[in-house]
């Protein structure tokens, strides 16, 4: 019993400090860090928490600004296309286009920081 009580407090200090750390994170960062999910949920073969991420990818999607419709909406048919291929499971073809939009986001990031 002191074992199980034991890693319950370690696994409310770890939920603790990553509540605390997303509520402190920019949107750039929640942005990698919703990424960062959903690669690994679609690694573990995990549907729910991938179209989870995945949803939640298409939500803060901007179809306001026609400078962001169209690269919106490009984006969606991507993610979209991803809970299809997790419904297949095809889990590698999910982390591949998972994984590069994560990196072709990182690369916008550095660009517009500079």
């Amino acid at each position: 019993m002191y074992k199980s009580q034991s890693n319950f407090k370690s696994s409310n200090r770890a939920n603790a400090y990553l509540v605390k750390e997303i509520l402190d994170a920019d949107p750039k960062k929640l942005l990698l860090k919703i990424y960062d999910f959903a690669i690994v949920n679609s690694k573990r073969g995990d549907l729910a928490k991938t179209n989870k991420a995945l949803s939640e990818l298409i939500n803060a999607l901007n179809f306001e600004s026609q400078e962001t419709k169209k690269i919106s909406i490009g984006l969606m048919k991507l993610y979209q296309f991803c809970q299809e291929q997790m419904r297949q499971k095809n889990y590698d073809i999910v982390v591949r286009i998972l994984t590069d939009l994560r990196e072709t986001w990182i690369t916008v990031f550095k660009t517009t920081d500079n």
